[in-house]
């Protein structure tokens, strides 16, 4: 995830992956690390959350934004950004903003957040977070249109507003849950799944095509972004393929998000990592469908 690197390998970077054939860069969210907490971290397999403490995380809207000014075909996404602990009309400005800036290669991966804590500093209750987090999609989705809205939800009101520019934003939604599922296929333009072995995976996208089924938009496009080890080898890739998925999320060689310990790694070996991705994973599936 770029957000957890040195700050200063965002914009080389960017143009290497562009380079290298890359099809989006992923930017993990954090706003902060407490030095108490009692909660855990679900994604991680002992539910330990101490790995965050010292990554050198970075607004990931100010990273896409960076990027974008040194890049001109690659897209950027966020991979997971905590939506309710957001103010949805600001943050509607924003990623607008950034999808402007950058020429609309910008899709916003969002979840809930899974710590109380996030809440709490921002002064959000915790207490229904589920439906704050769809209204905030709901605004964000209608004052992207660049029309004066209005809106009169549970959790924000607001008289007729237009914010310009206005920007279609593609949503990714995250999560692994059955209320995480429904509502990628009700809501979202793609899911974000973390790292799920593969029989989880295909269980998981079978119950998403019946979800959007029963929704009637399974004739609408859908991007799957994928973590694992099947997005290190062609075959690999193939496989994610079969089941739906849309992109592999592949790229850096030893650079584990999940250490305790500061990336090692060089930007010389991580450009160096892009080009062997390239080369053994890229240019050999390069004839599967989009």
């Amino acid at each position: 995830m770029y957000s957890m690197i040195d700050p200063s390998y965002y914009a080389p970077l960017a143009k290497a992956a562009e380079e290298a054939g890359f099809h989006s860069i992923g930017l993990a969210d954090s706003i902060f690390y407490p030095r108490e907490s009692d909660s855990t971290y679900p994604y991680n397999f002992d539910g330990t959350r101490e790995f965050l403490e010292n990554k050198p995380f970075v607004e990931p809207l100010i990273c896409a934004a960076a990027m974008g000014a040194v890049t001109s075909t690659i897209r950027f996404h966020t991979a997971v950004l905590k939506l309710p602990i957001r103010n949805p009309v600001i943050f509607a400005k924003e990623v607008t903003s950034v999808s402007a800036i950058t020429g609309g290669r910008f899709d916003l991966g969002v979840g809930i957040s899974p710590w109380p804590d996030d809440y709490e500093v921002c002064g959000v209750p915790w207490a229904g977070r589920g439906r704050r987090f769809e209204e905030c999609i709901q605004v964000i989705q209608s004052l992207a249109t660049g029309e004066y809205v209005e809106h009169h939800g549970e959790f924000y009101d607001f008289r007729p507003v237009k914010l310009k520019p206005g920007a279609r934003i593609p949503i990714l939604i995250g999560g692994h849950n059955e209320r995480s599922l429904d509502r990628a296929a009700r809501l979202g333009d793609g899911w974000l799944p973390a790292g799920m072995a593969h029989d989880e995976l295909a269980s998981a996208m079978a119950r998403l095509t019946e979800l959007r089924k029963r929704y009637e938009r399974d004739h609408l496009p859908f991007a799957v972004h994928a973590l694992g080890a099947d997005a290190f080898t062609a075959d690999g890739v193939r496989r994610l393929s079969d089941l739906g998925v849309t992109h592999a999320v592949g790229g850096f060689s030893s650079f584990n998000p999940y250490g305790l310990d500061q990336d090692s790694e060089t930007l010389q070996d991580k450009i160096d990592a892009f080009n062997r991705y390239r080369d053994k994973v890229i240019a050999k599936v390069a004839d599967l469908p989009d």
